[in-house]
C-alpha cells in the first residue's frame, strides 16, 4: 500500500481489486461463455444463491406455500457467483444484469422472465394475490418501504458490507461513511417499527421479506458479523421484529434454500420438493 494520496487518472483502467468477491465484478456486460439453465418439473423456475437478495424469493415462495397457494411449488437451483456461474448464456438471457436471483415463470406462453428481487417479489404478490395490499394507501406504503430497501440496502451491502468486511484491506473513511449511512437507515426503521408491528403497517407484506434479509440479519448479527460494531442493540423495535420474521416457519424453511455456508443442517444447496428443506 503506497503512503502517497491516491491521483485518479484521465482514463481509468480495469485493475484486479482483490478480496472476497473481486471474481464477480467486471466492466462489461453479456456473458463469457455458453451454458443452459437446468430446467426441473415445477413453472416457477429459480436461479440463486441464500445471499440477502436471494433470501428475500425463497422466503417469499415458501410463505406462498405455506399459505396454500400450491401453484408456488418452485424449483431453486444454485448460481455459484464466485465461479462466475451468473455470466453463462443461459443465465443472461434471464437476467441482463448478471446478478441473483432470477425467476422463469413457464406457466404462462411464453414464458415469463423476472429479474431484480424487488421486482420478483411483486411479480409473486400479484400473481397469487398475497403479501401486497389491494387498498391504495395500504398497497402504496408497502410498496414505498420495498422500494427503500432496493435502494437503501446497495449502502449496507456494497457500502458497509464491502469495506468492512470484504474488501482486502481497511479504510477508516469508507467504513466509517457507509458505518453512518447503515446506522441512519437502521434508525429510520427503528422509529416505523416502534409505531407498528410490521414495516408497512399491523400486515406481513412483501416490504418484511425484502428488509429482514438485510436489516434483520444486521441486528441479529448474522451479517458482517457486524452486530458490535453498530451498536444493534440501540435499536430494540428492529430487534423485536427481526425476531418476530425470523421464528416464522416459512422464514425458517426458506433462508435454508440455496445456502452452502453456515450452520450444515440449514444448507439445502438445490430445492426441488418441500421434502427437500424437511
Amino acid at each position: 500500500m503506497s503512503d502517497q494520496p491516491y491521483v485518479p487518472p484521465k482514463v481509468w483502467v480495469p485493475q484486479e481489486s482483490g478480496g472476497t468477491f473481486a471474481s464477480i465484478n467486471r466492466p462489461a456486460a453479456g456473458p463469457t461463455h455458453e451454458a443452459e439453465l437446468p430446467v426441473g418439473k415445477h413453472p416457477l423456475q429459480l436461479y440463486s444463491l441464500a445471499t440477502p437478495n436471494g433470501v428475500k424469493v425463497t422466503i417469499m415462495l415458501e410463505e406462498l406455500l405455506a399459505a396454500g397457494h400450491a401453484g408456488a411449488e418452485y424449483d431453486a437451483w444454485l448460481i455459484r457467483i464466485n465461479e462466475g456461474a451468473q455470466f453463462s448464456s443461459g443465465f443472461v438471457e434471464v437476467n441482463p444484469n448478471s446478478k441473483i436471483p432470477a425467476l422463469m415463470d413457464r406457466s404462462t406462453e411464453p414464458p415469463v422472465r423476472v429479474f431484480e428481487s424487488g421486482s420478483i417479489l411483486v411479480y409473486l404478490a400479484e400473481k397469487f394475490g398475497a403479501f401486497l395490499p389491494t387498498t391504495v394507501p395500504a398497497r402504496t406504503e408497502t410498496l414505498n418501504w420495498l422500494f427503500w430497501q432496493m435502494g437503501s440496502a446497495p449502502f449496507v451491502g456494497g457500502g458497509f458490507g464491502h469495506f468492512y468486511a470484504y474488501a482486502p484491506e481497511k479504510f477508516e473513511y469508507p467504513i466509517n461513511r457507509y458505518a453512518m449511512e447503515a446506522k441512519r437507515q437502521l434508525d429510520v426503521l427503528d422509529r416505523q417499527l416502534a409505531q407498528h408491528r410490521f414495516v408497512a403497517g399491523d400486515e406481513y407484506t412483501i416490504a418484511d421479506m425484502a428488509i429482514w434479509p438485510w436489516y434483520g440479519g444486521l441486528v441479529l448479527g448474522e451479517l458482517y458479523e457486524a452486530g458490535e460494531f453498530l451498536s444493534v442493540h440501540e435499536y430494540k423495535h428492529v430487534r423485536r421484529w427481526a425476531d418476530e420474521v425470523a421464528a416464522r416457519p416459512a422464514v425458517i424453511r426458506g433462508r435454508k434454500v440455496n445456502r452452502v455456508r453456515g450452520n450444515p443442517e440449514e444448507q439445502v444447496a438445490e430445492r426441488h420438493n418441500a421434502v427437500d428443506l424437511d
